[in-house]
């Protein structure tokens, strides 16, 4: 039998770690509506913020049933990608690497949720009138899965 793809799982464990450590510091530096930090003036700022929904706030405003339909989701997803990179080979890698992204940032945003019943937020990016939603760290990790796994499907067929 061929080692699989599940030692990739180390990097979900790095982005979890990465994601909780930075939302802790952020918690214990700013205040939820209180002032922001300028990182580059009139571009990105650390700004605390709760997102009760998933990406771009997407359901935020529902009742509460979203934190238990997204924490579920998480579980799912992740659930899935563990059982794909058990049957990946591990030299697979440009599937491996965006699976472990994705279950990382997953699981750091199912902590939140958990925790508290909404995400920690704290990176904001904006210009002039227009402004990215807050994101963390797991976020970026979910969304550079994604892109990766994009990529990865173009070059999918000169493998076989």
């Amino acid at each position: 039998m061929t080692p699989n793809a599940l030692v990739w799982l180390w990097l979900s464990a790095v982005v979890i770690v990465l994601d909780q450590t930075s939302k802790l510091y952020f918690l214990s530096i700013l205040e939820y509506g209180g002032p922001t930090i300028p990182v580059i003036d009139g571009f990105w700022e650390w700004q605390l913020a709760k997102n009760h929904g998933a990406a771009f706030s997407f359901l935020a405003g529902a009742s509460g049933w979203q934190r238990w339909f997204f924490s579920a989701l998480a579980v799912g997803i992740s659930g899935l990608l563990v059982h794909w990179l058990r049957k990946l080979p591990r030299g697979h890698w440009p599937e491996a690497l965006p699976f472990a992204l994705i279950i990382g940032g997953a699981l750091g945003n199912l902590i939140d949720r958990v925790r508290f019943g909404y995400v920690v937020d704290f990176v904001h990016w904006y210009w002039r009138e227009h402004s990215w939603p807050v994101f963390n760290v797991a976020d970026s990790a979910i969304v550079a899965g994604a892109v990766l796994l994009v990529i990865a499907s173009f070059f999918s067929g000169e493998r076989k």
